[in-house]
């Protein structure tokens, strides 16, 4: 017993094989979420990505601090936090494909396993990472658009008007678009196999973040696409009132466990 749990301790500490991965396996990736969302639904865990949100609106509004500058970094980053809420629909993905009990009970079950503190510890990182996206987009609008005259930047209206009229304006799009760029690029490495793995195997939390970053690296283009088809669809379900995030965040997160035992050797 004491060998074989060492054997266990020894091979999960060692470099993790990875895989190539294309187009195809993006496309597998997504039927096979969506037939995982169809069958085991959970359109109540949407809250679960509102929340963090919700709670930072009514701290900002507390304190009276206007909130204009930042809606769109705070929605955009929100998508930093998708990772932390997807956790739960990677259990019940894996309990599918063992064939075991899947129920909406098992959501948090991953806090109870062997890697529920390193799951924990990443979930951390990734809600402080929001968290300093939040504070970079207000720094930039404070050093572009914080200079214009209060008078003009009062209703959302005006704030729109300027950000499109007004160099100001142009200079906070351009950096805040390259800022918003660099941490969607830095979330996408180390989130892209990280949480999975996490859920999937007692593994270091460093080994799971270096596998994330080596996958990422190995199959650069099709990691672009898969963050371009990520954002698109939180854009879309977002649209209707955020009604339509109810099903795209299950079906990418069902998905992103399918593409991640495709890249990675189980």
């Amino acid at each position: 017993m004491a060998v074989a749990q060492y054997a266990e301790k020894a091979d999960v500490r060692q470099e993790i094989p990875i895989r190539d991965i294309g187009l195809h396996d993006l496309r597998v990736a997504l039927s096979q979420g969506w037939e995982d969302f169809i069958d085991r639904r959970g359109d109540l865990i949407l809250i679960g990505a509102i929340y963090p949100v919700a709670v930072l609106f009514a701290f900002l509004f507390a304190f009276k601090i206007s909130i204009l500058p930042i809606i769109f970094p705070l929605f955009a980053g929100s998508a930093l936090l998708g990772p932390i809420v997807a956790t739960g629909y990677y259990e019940i993905a894996r309990r599918r494909e063992r064939g075991i009990d899947a129920r909406w009970s098992h959501f948090f079950d991953v806090l109870k396993g062997p890697s529920g503190f390193a799951i924990f510890s990443l979930a951390t990182v990734f809600f402080l990472l929001f968290v300093v996206w939040v504070m970079v987009a207000f720094a930039i609008y404070a050093t572009t658009m914080g200079n214009l005259p209060p008078e003009q930047v009062r209703t959302a209206g005006d704030f729109i008007a300027a950000i499109f009229s007004t160099s100001e304006g142009s200079r906070m799009l351009v950096i805040g678009n390259l800022a918003g760029a660099g941490f969607a690029i830095v979330a996408l490495g180390l989130s892209l196999v990280s949480f999975p793995m996490l859920v999937d195997k007692p593994v270091r939390l460093s080994t799971a973040l270096r596998t994330s970053v080596r996958v990422a690296l190995k199959n650069p283009m099709t990691t672009l696409v898969w963050g371009v088809i990520v954002v698109a669809l939180l854009i879309l379900g977002a649209l209707p009132a955020l009604v339509g995030l109810a099903v795209v965040l299950p079906v990418l997160g069902y998905s992103t466990w399918h593409l991640y035992t495709r890249a990675v050797e189980r």
